[in-house]
C-alpha cells in the first residue's frame, strides 16, 4: 500500500519489479564487446586472428580429415595428387610407437604398467578423493617397484654394492648364498649403510645438529632401499627384457614420470638447502644447482652415456636408460629447486615468527606451514617445469635411446611406407600426443589454482 503526501509526492509500499538489463550489455553480444573489440587495438587483433583462423584451420582440417587415407595396406593408398594424411601408417606402426622394440608377447606386461599407473594416478589427482596417504604410497614407493619388476622381469644379478667393487673388502665376492640370496651383496649393503650412518652422524654432529636423528634418517633410507632391491631380486619367472629393446612411449612415460617425481622432492631440498644458515650446505646447494643449471641437457646425456663409464670402477657398467633417467633428474630437480626457491621468498617473514613463535621446530614449521603456501603459490612455475621435461624427453634420441619421437623417425625409414604425405602424418600424430598430454597437465594445473584461491581473488 502506497502512502500519498499533499505536494504529491508518495511512499511506495513494496518494490518495484526491476527491468531487465539492455541487451548489449548481456549474453554473447556483450561479451564480445567486452573481449573482442573494447578498443581499436583489441578490434585490429581479434581481426587478425579471425583471419589467420581462417588461413590456417581449413587446410589442417581438410589434411587430416577431408581428404585423409583411413583404409590401406601399404603405400599405394596413400600416393595421389590430392591425398591428405595417411593414417594407415600411424595404425600399421602403432604398436611400435607405443612399445618400441619390446616383445610382442611380452607386450601385456607394459599394458598392465600403463594401467595401474592410471589406476593410482587418478585418485591421487583428484582433491576431495579419501585415503590420500595409502594412495601417496601405493604410488610413489610400491609402484615404482612393481614397474621395474614387470618391466625388466626383475631378478636382478647382484653382486658387491658398493665397498666389493671399490676393492675395500674383496673377499665379499665369493661368499656365497643363503635361501637364494646373494650373502656378499648383502654383506656390503649392510657395511655400506653403517658407513654412511656414520659419516652422516659425524658430519651433523660437528654442525651442531643432531647426530642421532641424522643416523636414523640414514639409516631407514637404507632400510627402504634394501626392501626394494629385494624385491627386484625375486624370480617372478618372468622373461627378461633389455632396456634397449624398450622404445616408443613406453620410454617417453618412464624418463618423464621419473623425472618429474623425483625432481620434486630434490628441488625442495635443493631450495631449502640454498636459504639454509649453514654455510657448507647453502655452499653445496648452490655448487649443485649452478652447475646442472649451466650444462645443456643435451651435455648431459652425452656424459652421462659415454663418458660417466670412464669414471666408474672396472666391471662398473650401469644400464644406459638407467643412466639418462639419473642424468635428467639430477637436471630438472637443479630448475625446480630456484622455482620453489621463488615461493619460499614470496611467504611474509611474519609466517615465520608466527611458527616459531608456536614453538615448532624448524622441519615442522617447514612442513606444516611454509611448504604448503610457497608450493601453492608456484604453481604455475612447477606445472611449467613439467611440462618442459615431457617435452625435453625427445633429446634421449641424441643418445641412441628411442622415445616416442625417434620409433616414429625410425618408421618413415620402411620403404612399404614411403610416401609424399608420411612424413607430415606422422609429426602431426606426434603433435597431437604430445598436445594431450601437456594441454592435461596445464589444465589441471589451473583447476588446483582454483581450488587453491592462488589468485586471491574475491
Amino acid at each position: 500500500m502506497s502512502l500519498t503526501f499533499d505536494d504529491g509526492t508518495f511512499i511506495r509500499g513494496e518494490m518495484q519489479t526491476p527491468l531487465p538489463p539492455p541487451r548489449r550489455n548481456i549474453g554473447a553480444v556483450a561479451w564480445m564487446r567486452e573481449n573482442l573489440f573494447s578498443g581499436i587495438v583489441n578490434t585490429l587483433l581479434t581481426l587478425f586472428g579471425i583471419a589467420l583462423l581462417v588461413l590456417v584451420v581449413p587446410p589442417v582440417v581438410r589434411f587430416l580429415f577431408i581428404d585423409a587415407v583411413w583404409e590401406g595396406q601399404n603405400r599405394e593408398a596413400c600416393l595421389g595428387p590430392e591425398v591428405g594424411a595417411c593414417w594407415p601408417f600411424i595404425k600399421a606402426k602403432f604398436a611400435q610407437l607405443i612399445y618400441g622394440f619390446y616383445p610382442a608377447d611380452q607386450r601385456w606386461r607394459v599394458d598392465i604398467v600403463f594401467a595401474l599407473g592410471a589406476v593410482l594416478l587418478v585418485p591421487l589427482l583428484v582433491l576431495d578423493w579419501p585415503m590420500k596417504r595409502l594412495n601417496s604410497f601405493l604410488f610413489f614407493a610400491v609402484y615404482p617397484v612393481v614397474a621395474f619388476v614387470l618391466l625388466t622381469g626383475g631378478n636382478i644379478d647382484l653382486s658387491n654394492f658398493m665397498l666389493g667393487h671399490a676393492g675395500v673388502i674383496p673377499f665379499l665376492s665369493g661368499t656365497g648364498t643363503v635361501l637364494g640370496l646373494n650373502l656378499g651383496f648383502w654383506l656390503d649393503y649392510v657395511l655400506t649403510a653403517a658407513l654412511f650412518c656414520a659419516i652422516a652422524g659425524g658430519i651433523v654432529g660437528l654442525l651442531g645438529g643432531s647426530a642421532m636423528s641424522a643416523v636414523r634418517g640414514v639409516g631407514m633410507f637404507f632400510v627402504g632401499l634394501g626392501f626394494i632391491i629385494l624385491a627386484w631380486d625375486i624370480d617372478f619367472g618372468l622373461q627378461k627384457v633389455e632396456t634397449r629393446s624398450w622404445g616408443g612411449l613406453l620410454v617417453t612415460l618412464v624418463i618423464a614420470v621419473t623425472g618429474i617425481v623425483t625432481s620434486m622432492p630434490l628441488g625442495i631440498l635443493l631450495a631449502l638447502g640454498r636459504r639454509s644458515h649453514m654455510p657448507i650446505v647453502r655452499l653445496l646447494s648452490v655448487i649443485f644447482i649452478e652447475f646442472w643449471r649451466g650444462v645443456p641437457l643435451i651435455t648431459v646425456l652425452f656424459f652421462a652415456t659415454y663418458m660417466l663409464p670412464l669414471f666408474l670402477p672396472s666391471g662398473v657398467n650401469p644400464d644406459g636408460l638407467l643412466r639418462a633417467l639419473v642424468g635428467v633428474a639430477l637436471f630438472s630437480a637443479a630448475y625446480m629447486a630456484e622455482v620453489i626457491r621463488g615461493g619460499l621468498q614470496a611467504i611474509p617473514k611474519g609466517q615465520y615468527e608466527g611458527a616459531m613463535s608456536m614453538g615448532l621446530s624448524w622441519w615442522q614449521m617447514m612442513r606444516l606451514i611454509i611448504l604448503p603456501q610457497a608450493l601453492t603459490l608456484v604453481i604455475p612455475g612447477i606445472v611449467n617445469s613439467f611440462i618442459s621435461l615431457f617435452k625435453d624427453t625427445t633429446l634421449v634420441l641424441i643418445v641412441s635411446i628411442f622415445d616416442f619421437l625417434g620409433q616414429l623417425r625410425a618408421a618413415f625409414t620402411d620403404p612399404n611406407w614411403a610416401t609424399p604425405v608420411t612424413l607430415y602424418t606422422g609429426f602431426a600424430f606426434a603433435g597431437i600426443v604430445y598436445f594431450l598430454f601437456c594441454f592435461g597437465m596445464s589444465r589441471y594445473s589451473l583447476f588446483v589454482e582454483r581450488r587453491l584461491n592462488t589468485s586471491h581473488r574475491h
